[in-house]
């Protein structure tokens, strides 16, 4: 079988291809350059650069066929656009879910078979496997990599069938030090390498310097809200149906100036996310301040102090049907239906209990407990056992 591999510079795609070439398949690696403009990076380091060099001596070391090829253009179009866009809008956008559907396993997965592969692998550490249903047709399942602290199984929540059917992940049966074993013991560069860290596609640079090259600064004001506000003691009203019940818990709180005290001063509350603790310059409290909400229109950020804050946390999130992606189109709820699932609204975060609900309008998850910075524009992805079945945008 011809298997492409997006080679990135790394230990993961690096051993990745090592294992299918193991495995007795012909492997093509493919470094994708992504990002052009040098401007951006920190101390005037060039990691594409440094990253192509890195693949190719491992593609030299393994005695592959290795190609460049440049996907700058598509990924300010499909990634960094909407980037600079959800930001704008004053949502907390996730690029890495973004680039895998628009870009690793679209455009690359094309180029890869347009070059006669038959599959495409990457360095993720996540699983597919495969069973048939009662008419033979064949299903595939998206499941969870077995390094519970490397699984990668999030980031990949948006692809389809037909994307998984032509996709490997080698690495998701082993534990990060395995990858990293083997590439000590047949000697590749990338054995010691770090993670990439910063952005999927630029390297290292910081969030609010890369969004200041579109976002302009504009100074506005910190405004406090405190835990006694009235706002969080308000009785919630009689239901007349579920939907009705989750709409009114997803809804998020809408705060204004006199509602707290103005305590500091920020450059845009375009560069904040939910949830945010750092970089805020305020002093004087004996726990950390978090941004619970952004007023776009007037530029306020709105702070609550300590973890448990009530208003940082809810206890259901809204997804707007458009917005709705099932990976296992054959579980898809019917309108009025729910289903436990275990469920996740950021990269890293334990699985939560909850009950995903579906309605004509829209669609909700309900956790069993409270969750903290539940940020719009961020996916929210839900599992049984360790499946990954779906996700959807946080509305």
């Amino acid at each position: 079988m011809k298997v492409v591999v997006g080679l990135s510079g790394g230990v993961d795609s690096s051993v990745t291809a090592y294992l299918l070439q193991q495995q007795g398949h012909e492997v093509v690696a493919l470094f994708m350059r992504n990002w052009n403009d040098a401007s951006v990076t920190l101390e005037d380091e060039c990691p594409w650069i440094e990253d192509s060099n890195d693949a190719l001596m491992v593609a030299q070391k393994l005695g592959i066929p290795f190609q460049v090829i440049d996907m700058s253009e598509l990924y300010k179009e499909r990634i960094v656009d909407y980037m600079f866009n959800e930001y704008q809008r004053g949502r907390t956008p996730n690029p890495d879910v973004l680039c895998n559907r628009e870009v690793k396993f679209d455009v690359f997965m094309k180029t890869a078979m347009s070059l006669g592969a038959d599959k495409v692998a990457t360095g993720h550490y996540a699983r597919v496997d495969s069973t048939f249903d009662e008419n033979g047709k064949e299903i595939f399942h998206l499941l969870a990599g077995k390094d519970n602290n490397k699984d990668q199984s999030y980031f990949l929540c948006q692809l389809s069938q037909d994307q998984l059917s032509k996709a490997l992940f080698p690495i998701g049966e082993l534990t990060k030090p395995q990858v990293r074993e083997i590439a000590k013991e047949i000697g590749l560069v990338t054995a010691d390498k770090k993670d990439s860290q910063g952005l999927c596609f630029i390297g290292k640079v910081s969030l609010p310097q890369f969004l200041q090259q579109q976002l302009v600064p504009k100074e506005g004001e910190i405004v406090e809200i405190f835990k006694d506000s009235s706002l969080f003691t308000q009785e919630a009203p009689k239901f007349s149906s579920k939907q009705e019940e989750l709409e009114f818990l997803s809804q998020k709180i809408s705060y204004i100036k006199t509602d707290g005290k103005v305590i500091g001063k920020h450059q845009g509350a375009q560069f904040f996310t939910i949830g945010q603790s750092k970089g805020l310059g305020i002093g004087g409290h004996k726990e950390s301040c978090f941004i619970i909400s952004r007023d776009m229109e007037n530029n306020i950020l709105f702070v609550g102090e300590g973890h448990q804050f009530p208003g940082l946390l809810k206890k259901a999130l809204k997804i707007e049907n458009s917005e709705l992606h099932w990976v296992r189109e054959d579980l898809r709820l019917q309108n009025g239906s729910s289903m436990e699932v275990m469920a996740r609204i950021r990269y890293r975060q334990p699985l939560q209990k909850a009950v995903l609900y579906q309605f004509q309008e829209a669609s909700y998850i309900e956790f069993a407990e409270p969750q903290s910075a539940i940020a719009e524009g961020q996916f929210a992805a839900w599992y049984q056992d360790d499946e990954l079945l779906g996700s959807g945008v946080i509305s």
